[in-house]
């Protein structure tokens, strides 16, 4: 939940005066204009901090309360979610694209997941690893939702965490084709969102009612 009184997209700092502001990437994907826009900004407002995040975004840090909205202004990019109830983000690996392990279309998907979930508002914040093979690059097996390409379809995990209580996810299923795997993300998602207790993540519901209770409930 953001800050009362914070400005929009920023997040109060430890010294209770500055902020930090995290632009949207979906997948980690960035262009020239992206980073120069970022460049831009670092250097008119003397941004002290600029970090990648484990999310694939570059977070910056710093900013004094009347800078924020112009640096928004500036940059002309949208919010990514980093301290709400919601989806926050989908991390992805290269995949197929360009990577020679790859297996299937990680960026492609999680780019399709990006759009249709990142944001959505639910119990707790969520994250979502798509790998596009069993290397695992992005991290999918400690990720509220995991997806893993393998040679016949991709297998979806779900109730990973790697924060101070970590936990390896369960397998919801397998051998899904893309459209299948989009579906079930939707359906685990709402079920979370009906069965989840209030700042509850995914894992902790995994953990009281069993991998089993939700492949009854959305399989």
């Amino acid at each position: 939940m953001q800050d009362k009184g914070a400005p929009t997209g920023a997040i109060l700092q430890r010294d209770k005066k500055t902020y930090a502001i995290v632009p949207r990437t979906p997948v980690g994907l960035v262009t020239p204009d992206v980073l120069e826009a970022l460049a831009r900004v670092g250097r008119k407002f003397e941004i002290p901090i600029m970090k990648i995040t484990s999310g694939q975004r570059i977070a910056l840090v710093g900013l004094e309360k009347d800078q924020v909205d112009e640096v928004w202004a500036d940059l002309k990019m949208d919010v990514g979610p980093a301290v709400g109830l919601c989806v926050h983000y989908i991390q992805a690996c290269p995949g197929t694209e360009v990577c020679k392990f790859g297996l299937r279309d990680s960026l492609g998907f999680g780019l399709e997941l990006e759009e249709l979930f990142v944001g959505k508002a639910l119990p707790a914040k969520m994250k979502v690893g798509v790998s596009g093979c069993t290397m695992c690059c992005a991290e999918s097996y400690v990720r509220d939702i995991g997806l893993i390409g393998k040679r016949k379809g991709w297998t979806m995990v779900v109730g990973g965490n790697a924060s101070g209580r970590p936990r390896i996810a369960d397998v919801l299923a397998e051998e899904l084709t893309r459209a299948e795997a989009t579906e079930l993300v939707g359906r685990f998602i709402e079920y979370y969102r009906e069965n989840s207790n209030k700042r509850s993540r995914s894992s902790m519901l995994l953990k009281k009612v069993g991998i089993d209770a939700v492949k009854s409930a959305i399989l």
